[in-house]
Formats: structure tokens, sequence, C-alpha cells
């Protein structure tokens, strides 16, 4: 008897293939099977697909990759629910939630070998224990736990999250990246031991793999990661967390592009789990809702380790020489004298942001982007952050000759530089990207860190998420406005959550924290609602902007970007689709553009985008999905579909 079978493949074909199969292949299970001149992997969507009108035409499967299947029909409906969401293929969505090895091999179990914690003793503030019981008291809905840097958001929860098992149901716990909340992961692997289970992507395809199939199979009821853990195939799930919800790395970059926060949503309404967000900088959309009484807020207000929020200072860099200016200079001298640590923030690693002639103007571009190159000391090298080109920085201008000419901007590298020149007597570290790609020197530093063998920790971001060190007294952010230049809409929220979540490090622990924000811009009210820690008026000035401008949260938005090498290709494409997209949407969306991306070349690729915006999104949404379903798209053309985009540059 002849068996047929459809396959989900990841490719960017919004349909599923038909097989002949020698076995019986149940739903979830991966094959390999011919897919033109090659050979893909895909997922078994339907085990009893009905035959093709011709049969002459039907490939056989090459073979089965897994024995026991990797989801169930439920599972299935998620990914169907995201292919229509998303606007991408269903074996796009299924790959992106499935990130796994060939085969399941059986190393050692994942577990712990410490003593169960006993929570007995531990001491909830009255707040705390308030969140825990109106979040507990339903079994399902969203709650957003709003507090302060260092109010014990974590703790509350965790002991929702113990709730949560005894009721014997399952909980996902995403954080933002898992590298840098190592604290969070070992609580709950202390906590919860065996029933734990980590997803992240230093893990090999086989460890993924084996730690997907215990979750499968109800081994592991508690999983924390970040981004895509929210796709963990738990059995009754009870609860999602979603730590530092005003997070953009929840966002995917890739299709198909999902936000964790909106298949967080989806999965808790869908399964009757409960939904807790939780920051102390929400996005400007959790704030509205919270203030519309459309979500739960749950505020803590109070640090509970015995610090205070930390004195908060501007100083002006208007005319300043150097990056570092005297009042944060003699601020690290005085913290060290006390004996406790400082941390600098410069959100731009690299030695140099630039190199520029003097003499006319000149500035050295990537060969492939509309983008500066990046001078990186250590490595001697110009290189692009976006698509990692790399050239020898020039010994004289390249358009004119001259020799006046040289670096501009300051980097990490360049901070770590002059710190070490002024501060010779201190243990200066570097943390970002560059010094953290070796496996295990991001643990190093940071462990050293607390012990208290490095007096200033340098960094970029990596430096602002995750870390509680009691030793921290200082924090100085060197250059506070760099965002406020992108020409995005979202980039004061984004500098207002960067100032406040850094300065967050400091006096976790004691009264005296202090926090320094050097600044080219002091009376930007990003930067100087941070400062003062009005956090309700900078909220409130953000939105009224947003309603003027009818910017989310008072609509919502589609981005199609078209690319193409040939950029005359990329224009004629953007010009038709904008044509075909108005008139489908007619007068319940707005169209606008085609205009060349604020990132204009990326990668060789000539870039042009289309928002689309409304506030009637079903219909748009449905409108724009049927136009991009039958546009042919034009040869070395190729389109990226991001709804609801956190970033339009």
């Amino acid at each position: 008897m002849k068996r047929y079978v459809s396959l989900a493949f990841n490719v960017p074909v919004p349909k599923t293939f038909t097989y002949e199969s020698e076995e019986e292949l149940p739903l979830g299970v991966r094959a390999i099977a011919p897919f033109g001149r090659r050979s893909l992997s895909g997922f078994v969507v339907d085990p009893e697909a009905s035959p093709p009108e011709h049969l002459d035409r039907v490939k056989s499967i090459t073979r089965r990759i897994d024995e026991a299947p990797l989801f169930d029909g439920a599972y299935l409906e998620l990914a169907e629910w995201m292919s229509r969401m998303y606007m991408a293929s269903l074996g796009e969505c299924l790959s992106a939630m499935i990130s796994l090895g060939r085969t399941e091999k059986e190393p050692a179990a994942f577990g712990v070998d410490e003593p169960a914690f006993d929570d007995h003793d531990l001491r909830l503030s009255a707040e705390q224990e308030q969140a825990v019981e109106q979040i507990s008291a339903k079994r399902g809905g969203f709650s957003y736990l709003y507090g302060i840097t260092g109010s014990g958001k974590t703790e509350v929860f965790l002991q929702v999250a113990k709730r949560v098992l005894e009721e014997g149901r399952s909980i996902i716990y995403l954080v933002p990246e898992i590298a840098l909340t190592r604290q969070v992961v070992d609580t709950i692997r202390r906590r919860f031991g065996e029933s734990a289970a980590v997803l992240h992507s230093r893990l090999t395809p086989s460890q993924r793999l084996r730690e997907w199939m215990r979750i499968r199979r109800g081994e592991a009821s508690f999983v924390i990661g970040a981004r895509s853990a929210v796709f963990a195939p738990v059995s009754e799930l009870g609860l999602i967390i979603l730590d530092e919800e005003h997070e953009s790395s929840y966002k995917s970059g890739s299709t198909p592009r999902y936000h964790a926060r909106q298949v967080a949503m989806h999965r808790c309404s869908s399964e009757q789990a409960r939904l807790v967000m939780g920051s102390a900088t929400p996005s400007v959309e959790a704030w509205h809702l919270m203030n519309e009484g459309r979500l739960e807020r749950l505020s803590l207000t109070q640090r509970l380790s015995g610090g205070s929020m930390p004195h908060m200072e501007v100083v002006s860099l208007t005319g300043a020489e150097g990056p570092l200016s005297e009042p944060l200079v003699q601020a690290v001298r005085e913290t060290h004298r006390a004996g406790r640590q400082s941390i600098l923030f410069l959100n731009r690693r690299g030695f140099a942001a630039f190199y520029q002639c003097r003499s006319c103007g000149f500035v050295l571009r990537c060969r492939h982007c509309s983008v500066t190159l990046t001078y990186h000391k250590v490595k001697g090298k110009m290189i692009c952050h976006y698509c990692g080109y790399k050239t020898d920085p020039p010994q004289a201008c390249p358009e004119c000759g001259s020799l006046d000419s040289g670096f501009a901007g300051h980097g990490t590298e360049r901070i770590e530089e002059d710190v070490d020149a002024r501060f010779p007597d201190l243990t200066v570290r570097r943390l970002d990207t560059d010094s953290a790609r070796k496996k295990g020197s991001l643990e190093a530093i940071l462990d050293a860190f607390r012990r208290g063998e490095i007096h200033v920790l340098l960094g970029t971001q990596m430096v602002a998420k995750g870390l509680n060190f009691p030793g921290v007294k200082l924090v100085g952010i060197i250059q506070a406005d760099t965002g406020l230049m992108l020409p995005d809409f979202r980039a004061a929220e984004r500098t207002f959550s960067l100032i406040t979540q850094v300065a967050g490090r400091a006096g976790r622990y004691s009264p005296d924290g202090r926090v320094i924000v050097q600044t080219f811009q002091p009376f930007n009210p990003a930067v100087r609602y941070a400062v003062q820690g009005e956090v309700e008026s900078f909220y409130r000035e953000e939105i009224e902007m947003r309603r003027g401008l009818a910017f989310p949260p008072f609509s919502r938005l589609l981005r199609v970007v078209v690319r193409s090498r040939e950029r005359a290709a990329a224009e004629r494409a953007a010009a038709e689709l904008a044509g075909k997209l108005s008139h489908a949407a007619g007068e319940e969306a707005e169209v606008m553009g085609p205009s060349e991306c604020a990132l204009a070349v990326i990668a060789g690729n000539h870039r042009r985008q289309l928002l689309i915006r409304t506030d009637v999104f079903r219909r748009t949404h449905a409108a724009v999905a049927r136009v991009l379903a039958a546009y042919r798209t034009p040869s070395r053309v190729y389109l990226e579909v991001d709804v609801d985009p956190v970033s339009v540059l």
C-alpha cells in the first residue's frame, strides 16, 4: 500500500510538498527528501496526505531522521498561526521554532548536583507578596511587574513559578540574553534542579535536541532561555515569564520576524496560561496599555538589598577634550579610594568610530554598505559592523592624498586606552562582543569583577544587562546620546531605557550609588527625564508625541523592504509594490514610501522600504498578505516582510 506524506521545508515558498513513503511517518518527525536538485530536511505536517493528481511526478522520501516526533498537532497550529501572522512559509516557521541537530545522542543528562534550595525562611516585601498573590490567583491573563532596578522582580517571578509547578503545570522563563543572566540561570538550576532545562545558542545542535526531547517527554517542566525558548514544547503550560520586556532582542531579525512577546501572548491565550512581563523601563506600548487598564500593573518601588536609587548627575561634553570628563575621572579615583568598583558604559565597540580627512572631508565607508568603517586597533583593521568587510587603515586620504587625516569618535578600545593611561594603578577590563568572543572569556571577566579583582569594567550594552554586583558604586555613561541620532521613532525610548538600565547597576546594595551621565544633549527629554528619575513625565511626553504622529501604540506598522544588488531593480520593484499595496489597502491604511532605508546599502544590496500604517490591523494585514502572495518577485529582487517592526533602519 502506497503512503503519501506532506513535508514543510525551510524555503520561502508558501506551500507544502507531497512525497511517497515506504514506511509510516508520524506527524512531527523530520525526513530527508529530494527538492529540485538538492536533498533537504523537511517536517512531516500531514502523515496521511492525499495522492497528488500527477502520480508520475511524485518523488520518494529518502530517509527518516527522528525516531520520536518533535511536535504534535497543537504545536503545528502554533506554527500555522505564525506563518499567517508573519507572512512566512510554514517550513520557515517550524525551522525557526525547532532549531535542532540531525540526530539525538545520549550523553549525560542535564542536571545539577547542588542540593535543592529551601526558601522557607525567605522573606518577601509586602509589595512582592501582593504581586505573587495577585498573579497566582488567576489561571490565565496578562500581568506586568513594573519595578525599579534592584526591587526584586526576579524573586516574584520565581515564587509564582514555584506555585505553578505545584499545580502540575510548566513554565517558560524568557530572558533577553542567556550569557548575561547567568545569576538567574544559576538560581533556577539550584532551586528547581532536574526539572529545569536551559535552551540557548551555545548548545551544540545535538545538545539542544537532547534538551528539546527532555522537555517534550515532560522530564523538564521549567525552561529558561532567550527568544526562541518561547517555542519550547512544554506540556500543560501554566506560565510564561518575559523578563526585561522592553528589550529589542525579543524581536527576530530574520524570517520569520516574530516577536517573542506576541508569541507568548498567543500561547498563553490559547493554552489558558499566565503571562507575566517585567521591566524597570517598559516599552511605550506596554506603558500605554497599563495606563488604559488593559494590562494589569503590579508595582515594586523599593530596593531590597540595603541599596537606594543612585545619585545621578549630568556632565555636558560640549567643548570637552577627550572622552573622559574631569568630574568622571575624579569620581573613578574617589570610588577606588573607597574600596569600591566602577562601570563605564559606551554603546560603541572598536577603537574609533570612523576615519575622516580634515582637508577634504572624506569619510571611509564600507564597500558594500552605506555605513562608516570602525577602526579596531587590536586587529589593526577597519571593520564594517554590518557585513564584516575588513580593510587596512589608510596612511593618507584615499580621496585627496592629504596626510591631515585620522580617526574620529571613540569606541570601547579607545576608552580602554584612555582609562589605562589615566589610572595606571587600577585593573581595567573591557567587556564587549570582541573581548567576549573567546569561549569562557565572558564568564571569566564577570567572575573576576564579582571577586573584586577588576576595579573598572568598561563595555557596551553587555554591562547594561543582568549585572548585579555589590561592589559597584559608580556608573559612568561616556556618551548617553549616541542612539538619539538614529532616524527611528523609537530612538528616544531606547535612550531613556538604556540610561535608566545602566544607571541601575550602581548602589544596588548600598545607599551611596553614583551615576555620571556625559552627553552633548543635556536638555534632551530622554536624557533629562532619565537623569531626574521622572519616569511618568518621560512616558507621558513620549506617548503624546506618538499620538500626534500616529505611530505605535496609536497605530500598527507593517514594513516591506525591497533589496537587490541592482539599484534600479530595487527601485522599480518598490514602486510597483507601493501601487499594489495602496490600491489593496484603500483608505484604511497609509502606505508611506517607497523610500531609501536609513541604511541604504547592506552587503552590496540596495534597500528600499514601504511602511504601511493602519489602525484596522486585521483587514490591512490580510490585504498586504494577499498582495504579497500574488506578487511575482522579479529576478534578483528579494522581499523582507516585518509585521510590527521594532526598528525602521
